[in-house]
């Protein structure tokens, strides 16, 4: 899609008394920005029914090309990836949504449609049991599964620890935004979301000096909710936005979870509620979510496989040190926190497994306990 494109549909944004209903609408039946543009003076000819308030709002597209053009400029000269509904890079989850954004500015590394996509929501007064169980379960997963993108809205609470467990345990993860790329929003969160731009990304529909007011947050949503293959809600009161990303998740036929608690807790019972009503499976074990989600037999398959390389490039190692191996193959140089995370060996038994290897020159270790593998 080339540039002038992506102006049009950026400006297509801005039109005044133009619903975002009304404009994926438009811009799915005539297929882009520039299309709407250049039938904007006879809409009624390719849209049946077209009501006089359509009419009236496709008449000035001045303002909003101009701060297309802006914004575009600022998105050049900050490496900001314009992704347009239909196009490269757009999440195709989305695109099968009844209301996704036309246009997408993402900052990031990470391809945003990967085979396997989850999002970890909810409080943003996350309790020690909330936060306990996403590190378990993120892991987990890790060491099950290592290939899923993790997406969350960057909030306090359940949001920012999802991220940092995620970035943690090796996996790539979206911060979906309220507000423009070209401020964060809450500042505390700048260096987890300066790292995930490098190991992810952020994410949003809105252009720069955008205001992160409350309707923004309640539609970001959608977002955080359609790109993804299955939403987790991890601790809710009996109203608030994971509650509300879980709903949609649900009506996207999307695959939903939610952390069951105790009767008591204040923020176990929007989860509760949901697993009440089979709105969601109660989240029990990273292993019992892969085989909800079909993930489990692809696992085994593309473990089965690994363990077939293994052979051939290591054949001296034990199953133990080949998983090792492959995990050090497979990401470059690793901490023991992360290894152990990947392969769920304890601190002490990795510690003695990788001596063994060392022995047999398959490792060496580097500073600050991290380790390389020496290929043959």
């Amino acid at each position: 899609m080339d540039e002038q494109e992506q102006i049009f549909s950026m400006a297509l944004t801005r039109l005044r008394h133009m619903s975002p209903q009304v404009g994926i609408e438009l811009y799915r039946q005539l297929g882009g920005g520039r299309a709407i543009y250049d039938h904007r003076n006879h809409i009624g000819d390719v849209v049946a029914n077209c009501s006089p308030k359509l009419m009236e709002a496709l008449k000035d597209w001045d303002d909003p090309l101009r701060r297309a053009e802006q914004e575009m400029d600022f998105c050049l000269r900050h490496g900001i990836k314009v992704l347009c509904h239909g196009g490269e890079g757009y999440p195709r989850r989305l695109e099968d949504c009844p209301d996704p954004p036309i246009v997408l500015y993402y900052k990031g590394s990470a391809d945003l449609n990967p085979k396997k996509v989850i999002n970890i929501v909810g409080t943003r007064h996350s309790t020690s049991y909330g936060i306990d169980t996403i590190q378990k379960l993120m892991a987990s997963m890790a060491a099950l599964c290592p290939q899923v993108l993790v997406v969350s809205g960057l909030a306090y609470g359940v949001d920012i620890n999802a991220h940092r467990q995620a970035l943690l345990n090796g996996y790539e993860t979206i911060g979906v935004l309220a507000h423009g790329l070209d401020t964060i929003y809450p500042s505390l969160h700048r260096s987890t979301a300066r790292e995930m731009t490098s190991r992810g990304g952020l994410l949003t529909e809105y252009m720069t000096r955008t205001n992160a007011d409350k309707l923004n947050f309640i539609r970001r949503n959608r977002i955080v909710a359609g790109m993804s293959d299955a939403c987790i809600l991890i601790e809710s009161a009996s109203r608030g936005g994971g509650l509300i990303t879980a709903r949609i998740a649900q009506s996207y036929s999307r695959e939903v979870f939610a952390l069951p608690g105790r009767i008591t807790d204040e923020y176990s019972a929007g989860c509760n509620r949901l697993i009440l009503d089979n709105i969601a499976a109660p989240l029990l074990s990273a292993e019992q979510l892969l085989k909800a989600l079909g993930w489990d037999d692809e696992v085994r398959r593309e473990a089965a496989m690994a363990r077939g390389i293994e052979r051939s490039l290591w054949p001296m190692l034990s199953d133990e040190q080949a998983l090792i191996a492959r995990q050090l193959d497979e990401w470059g140089d690793l901490t023991i926190d992360i290894l152990s995370a990947k392969t769920g060996f304890s601190a002490s038994r990795l510690a003695a497994l990788l001596f063994e290897m060392e022995m047999e020159g398959v490792v060496r270790p580097l500073a600050g306990g991290i380790y390389h593998l020496l290929k043959t």
